[in-house]
């Protein structure tokens, strides 16, 4: 955990559909309770990784138990916005070794609807909760074309 949170309490970008949906997957994936009592901020501020939070990080290392948590709470927030949009089930693939590489599938039907390869996962995280949405919106809105270009695949 970081001294210091990077995200305001009172960021708007808190209520925005994305963030409610990986917060919910966060405090899902919580099952110790740890998050009890915790703001919205500081439940999200692990997901931002700033320039300086990666230099006291090393360059090559295992990531631990929450990191691998907010890698599948991001990327199951992505399946489930995308299942509410097209109206069909969207399924969470990850794959991570514990060195830190793998790869993440999200599959509509027989579709595949995003495919991320990852890389030193113990870094895994956004410079901004602005760049988190961003690239949120941008997975989605190509999910959504490519069900909208293939609904009979996505539809088996």
């Amino acid at each position: 955990m970081y001294d210091q949170l990077i995200i305001d309490e009172n960021d708007p970008l808190l209520q925005s559909e994305f963030v409610i949906e990986i917060l919910r997957q966060l405090r899902a994936l919580d099952t110790y309770g740890s998050y009890e009592g915790w703001h919205d901020a500081r439940v999200l501020d692990p997901l931002i990784m700033t320039k300086e939070r990666k230099r006291e990080m090393p360059l090559t290392a295992d990531p631990d138990d929450i990191t691998l948590s907010n890698i599948r709470a991001y990327y199951n927030a992505l399946a489930v916005l995308i299942e509410r949009e097209c109206g069909h089930m969207a399924t969470t693939l990850i794959s991570i070794s514990h060195e830190g590489f793998g790869r993440v599938l999200i599959t509509v039907g027989k579709l595949v609807v995003m495919d991320k390869v990852l890389r030193d996962a113990h870094l895994f995280g956004f410079k901004s909760l602005e760049k988190l949405k961003t690239e949120s919106d941008r997975i989605l809105a190509q999910a959504q074309a490519m069900v909208s270009t293939y609904p009979a695949v996505a539809a088996i």
